[in-house]
């Protein structure tokens, strides 16, 4: 992933929007604290087989720094947003990076990412005890930190070596050191986008919903094949990666919300439920359409799909400040409509029905990750610049409990939608979802054209 225009340090964050981040979280912190962020360590599938490498999302929001064994310090060094921003990361070597690829290197910490001061990785244990001892109080969310000291030592010193098993130690040390979680903090940060977030995620779902549409308008045998056209698509649309584990859900596997083996066989007659999406400069669109694998809905097909259709409609409307919404306030909306919605279908709606039918919460968070903000509350008033996912769904049990010609059935439709003033902003408006739009086959002249882009 690389930057696309000057003073860019990903692509659409600029340098100064990094540092504004980090003035920000030392904004949130109390005198004389720091907050500690490590990179995401190397994955392994096997062996030396290792797995794509993916950024820690709070280390990545602060630093733009895409690279494993790293660690930021947040020092607070004033009133207000003063702060020193410092960054210890694996140093040049020529003979690792002939295997492993290039490595930014300790001087483009400071020329790159903009530190005040960086050091080796390998070296930091001789750096931190400093910055440690005069701290009050130091946020960190390593494994560990938020439960107990004791716990923390326990992770950070265990057999295999890390760049920081020295800090718990001096945590122990300086007595008069707090630890506390970072979270909190990071949510706060996080969870109001900014304009360049913003377009980054436009961006993400434009390209995502343009790869469904194009999704829907072929034929498919196999969840596999359809899930590896999406994936080249998403990228050939200008995404850099997908951005979770999809689900392709043939029939009564949609019945599984997270239903990712993908490899059963696609039969006409039937619905393919599709939960995935794109990722551009480290954001994610988060996309959900279920169709007729043939191309033409049977009535039961398309009398609950519209139903929740109805009720998705809604919600996203009230997805604006001036409508005074929370997620779960949302939820309860869509939970009413579908209720009424399954109702007019002939579902008997007593009892847990509808917790039955609808397991699952409306929406969450999105950003950098598919669940951004992980813990922040679902009460809490949906501001502009908040972005939120509407997903209402029914799951029909193949039982005599349901109308038998809605057993089995499991019909998501979801968008990635950013809070604004008085309107709702849909970044994944490309991916059609009305009934008509999924039923007309590629013209000879689009297959010409998409062939050509594809190239």
């Amino acid at each position: 992933m690389r930057a696309t225009s000057a003073g860019e340090v990903t692509p659409g964050i600029t340098a100064l929007e990094y540092h504004q981040r980090r003035a920000k979280l030392a904004g949130a912190l109390p005198p004389n604290s720091i907050a500690i962020l490590a990179a995401s360590d190397i994955k392994y599938r096997s062996g030396a087989v290792f797995y794509e490498f993916h950024q820690d999302p709070d280390f990545f929001y602060l630093t733009g720094f895409k690279e494993p064994q790293a660690l930021a310090v947040i020092e607070k060094t004033g009133a207000d947003e003063e702060h020193a921003f410092h960054l210890y990361v694996r140093a040049k070597d020529s003979k690792a990076e002939l295997w492993d690829g290039a490595r930014s290197g300790v001087q483009a910490a400071q020329d790159v990412f903009n530190a005040d001061e960086s050091g080796d990785i390998n070296r930091v244990s001789s750096i931190l005890p400093n910055m440690v001892r005069r701290a009050e109080v130091v946020y960190t969310d390593l494994p560990g930190s938020a439960n107990s000291q004791s716990s923390f030592t326990q992770y950070l010193t265990g057999a295999a070596p890390q760049p920081t098993a020295g800090l718990p130690k001096l945590l122990q040390e300086a007595r008069n050191t707090a630890v506390r979680p970072l979270r909190p903090l990071m949510n706060n940060l996080r969870v109001t986008k900014s304009e360049a977030e913003i377009r980054n995620m436009r961006k993400a779902g434009q390209a995502s919903g343009r790869a469904f549409t194009e999704a829907m308008r072929q034929s498919w045998t196999k969840e596999k094949d359809l899930w590896a056209f999406l994936d080249y698509r998403f990228k050939a649309h200008g995404c850099d990666s997908w951005a979770y584990v999809p689900v392709v859900a043939g029939a009564e596997n949609a019945l599984s919300i997270h239903y990712v083996r993908n490899d059963d066989v696609l039969n006409k007659g039937d619905l393919v439920l599709v939960d995935a999406g794109g990722e551009y400069g480290g954001y994610i669109a988060d996309i959900t359409r279920t169709w007729p694998v043939n191309g033409k809905f049977s009535d039961a097909q398309r009398d609950l799909y519209e139903a929740i259709l109805r009720v998705q409609r809604t919600c996203v409307s009230l997805c604006r400040e001036d409508a005074d919404m929370t997620l779960d306030k949302l939820h309860k909306v869509a939970e009413n409509g579908l209720k009424d919605g399954l109702k007019q279908l002939g579902f008997n709606m007593s009892g847990d029905a509808l917790v039955t039918l609808f397991p699952h919460h409306l929406g969450h968070y999105i950003g950098l990750d598919v669940h951004d903000s992980p813990g922040y509350p679902r009460k809490t008033p949906l501001k502009t610049g908040h972005c939120i996912t509407i997903e209402p769904g029914i799951y029909v049990p193949n039982d005599n409990r349901w109308p038998s010609h809605f057993r089995g059935m499991g019909i998501r439709i979801e968008d990635s939608v950013c809070i604004q003033p008085e309107n709702p902003l849909v970044f994944t408006t490309e991916a059609v979802k009305e009934v008509r739009a999924t039923l007309r086959p590629w013209t000879s002249s689009e297959i010409d054209m998409i062939r050509f882009l594809g190239r």
